[in-house]
């Protein structure tokens, strides 16, 4: 989980990522994610940002990705 909000961008620092996913502001598929979830195409995964959150949709999952096609691997719901 943390790789993946890290390579596509969603959450710069893997770090960051980490402690996200340890606070419970990361649900996958409207549950609490540990960092070490495998994220799959369809997944849900809704961030929350202090008041605001985001949702996506996971449409890809790769490795490494140039920071231009990072934007590919989720759509915004």
């Amino acid at each position: 989980m943390d790789k993946y909000l890290k390579v596509s961008r969603l959450i710069k620092r893997r770090t960051v990522a980490n402690e996200a996913c340890d606070a419970g502001r990361v649900l996958v598929n409207d549950k609490p994610a540990k960092a070490s979830v495998n994220v799959k195409v369809g997944d849900i995964i809704e961030i929350q940002f202090g008041t605001s959150s985001v949702r996506v949709e996971v449409l890809d999952v790769q490795e490494t990705v140039r920071k231009d096609d990072a934007k590919e691997l989720y759509r915004y719901l």
